[in-house]
């Protein structure tokens, strides 16, 4: 799902760089030698290894357990991280220009791009981001919001979500989209702070800002980059514009135009989820009228009195029905698989890779729903990619591109099909192809409803980190982008007071939302690839690769690769394209779109 964190180094301060006194490189003079830099790779790699399992664990108990100490705890050993890993970008320019073997200058090109974060030389500025960086995230996981009127009763973002996906009663939702976007207003303040130092960093090491820094590690130029994110938006709005103006017509019809204007935007807290990011919970107004799905995966789950760990084991057996190990012991062990009663946690699904070894977890609130079935499928993903390159060198052991960690979870939850539900037993059949309109209207007001916000949150944080967004405009630059790409409206009237952008987890995180388009659109083109590989010839949407050895051999070989080659490269390996192409995403959904469109026909356009 598109919101869930891949942890690489560490949750908070991912990456965020630091001035670390390596001695072995400190005061070199001369001219700068292949095998000179040959050993400064060897030296960056084991130094990095040692602290980013510290950085892990430390990222790991403050999540789990939030408090001061915790806090600070993280802040403490992400800055020494922090201060390492700086150390040696910088330093690596020492190098730049010079004749290299493909490793050594891919590795460094990896340690010059690879900073999400990056921290201004000066000791107190670094501290001072890694503290701002931790406190953020702390903040939203133990973020809550107490009606005046409600006696003292407190509601944390969970509360609000289950009372965004179950009511439709207009004022519920109101107040409680209102309520959860009281939490971020408070770090404001310490947001703009934030991209202050984050861009003083950024300048230190040669780009013009942090946004450009990020858009440098995609083996492309920074403006290609975000050209290259246009041209795939432009690819698939079509589809989403379909799917817009279909969802507008019903929600008027449930609400009325007085609350739903049917030529305007969307008020944003009707479609079900706090960002209008998924639809997914609405899916009551919107399905087609004399179609259904055939099944209730939610009620099969819950009949069959299915707990956390057995949604977790079908998911993990659907990776060993591919060939794939299965999970480490530890990794039943050590995660943490539902919401404890006696203290604040990051519910947020992500997995986790400790030790880039075989300590590989997931810490997820597990609800027995079909959402968080097809969530842990994603989460898995995650970490059977860091199980397969495991064993490349410490500066491989990452995706091609972060938007292929995020599509393998996915790319296999397509294959959470009837087909392999009947074969898991769920089903006794499955559904006649007249369900199939159902089917794919579940599953796009999961994923094609995604595509316009998954682009944009970068997108403003970009312009933030150029500097065209300044802090007086952070709330209406946000909106202006969520209207132009979502069509969406914020419930009532905001100011600059508020600080909507940071109601979302990867901003008050600082964790990159690309990857997350990027995903949406590589899943469907993995899918496509390995169905074909398959000899699958019926309908894309109904294909499922589960069982299927070879195919998982050929998935296995590519993640594999980790981030040794440049992602064009492991993209061919796998699909033999090399390059994304959403057209795959066009094809999945060719009936629901020619089913849309002709139920729009007379409706007043997106």
């Amino acid at each position: 799902m598109q919101n869930t964190l891949s942890v690489r180094f560490f949750t908070v301060a991912v990456l965020i760089v630091f001035l670390y006194a390596a001695p072995a490189f400190a005061q070199i003079k001369g001219k700068p030698t292949a095998a000179e830099a040959a050993k400064f790779i060897e030296a960056a790699e084991a130094r990095l290894a040692a602290l980013s399992l510290k950085a892990n664990q430390a990222s790991w108990i403050n999540s789990n357990f939030i408090t001061y100490d915790t806090e600070n705890l993280n802040a403490a050993v992400s800055d020494e991280f922090t201060a390492a890993i700086t150390e040696f970008a910088v330093k690596s320019h020492r190098f730049d220009g010079l004749k290299l073997p493909y490793d050594v200058r891919r590795k460094i090109n990896l340690l010059q791009n690879g900073i999400v974060i990056p921290a201004p030389k000066d000791d107190a500025e670094r501290t001072e981001l890694t503290k701002t960086a931790v406190s953020m995230e702390s903040d939203y996981g133990r973020g809550k919001y107490c009606p005046p009127d409600e006696d003292g009763k407190c509601y944390s973002l969970g509360d609000f979500e289950k009372i965004l996906a179950e009511s439709r009663d207009p004022k519920e939702l109101k107040k409680a989209w209102l309520g959860w976007h009281t939490v971020s207003p408070p770090y404001r303040t310490r947001y703009a702070r934030f991209v202050e130092l984050a861009n003083k960093g950024a300048k230190e090491l040669g780009y013009k800002d942090t946004g450009e820094l990020w858009r440098s590690g995609y083996d492309m130029k920074p403006d290609e980059f975000s050209a290259e994110m246009e041209r795939l938006w432009l690819q698939v709005k079509p589809l989403y514009d379909s799917l817009y103006v279909y969802t507008r017509a019903k929600l008027v019809k449930k609400y009325g135009a007085s609350v739903v204007p049917p030529n305007g935007p969307i008020p944003a807290h009707l479609l079900g989820n706090m960002w209008s990011q998924e639809w997914t919970n609405i899916y009551p107004l919107l399905a087609p009228p004399s179609s259904s799905s055939g099944y209730d995966l939610t009620k099969i789950l819950q009949d069959r009195k299915t707990d956390a760990k057995q949604m977790v084991h079908y998911g993990e057996n659907f990776f060993v029905s591919l060939g794939m190990q299965k999970l480490p012991e530890t990794f039943f062990e050590r995660s943490l698989l539902t919401k404890p009663a006696d203290r604040d946690v990051v519910c947020h699904a992500s997995a986790w890779d400790l030790d880039a070894q075989q300590d590989v977890r997931i810490k997820m609130c597990i609800e027995i729903n079909a959402i968080d079935f097809t969530t842990i499928h994603h989460e898995l993903g995650h970490n059977y990619y860091q199980l397969a390159y495991a064993s490349k060198p410490y500066l491989y052991q990452d995706s091609a591109n972060d938007g292929f960690h995020e599509a393998i979870g996915d790319t296999i939850a397509l294959s959470v099909t009837p087909e392999y539900l009947k074969q898991l037993q769920f089903i006794d059949k499955s559904p006649s192809a007249g369900a199939d309109i159902a089917l794919l209207m579940e599953r796009a007001l999961a994923k094609v409803s995604f595509l316009p916000f998954g682009y944009l949150v970068d997108k403003w944080r970009w312009d933030v980190f150029s500097g065209k967004t300044k802090p007086a405009d952070y709330n209406k630059a946000w909106w202006d982008l969520r209207l132009q790409y979502q069509g969406i409206a914020p419930p009532e009237a905001r100011s600059e007071s508020d600080f909507d952008a940071g109601a979302k987890y990867h901003v008050a995180s600082n964790t990159p939302y690309a990857r997350y388009f990027l995903a949406t659109i590589l899943q469907y083109q993995f899918h496509r690839a390995l169905c074909r590989q398959a000899g699958f010839t019926g309908p894309l949407h109904r294909c499922s690769i589960y069982g299927n050895k070879e195919v998982g051999a050929n998935l296995q070989k590519m993640l594999a690769m980790g981030k040794s080659r440049p992602w064009p490269e492991a993209l061919k390996a796998l699909t033999g394209e090399d390059k994304m192409d959403a057209t795959a995403i066009i094809d999945y959904y060719a009936p629901l779109k020619k089913w849309l469109d002709e139920q729009n026909r007379g409706l007043p356009p997106r």
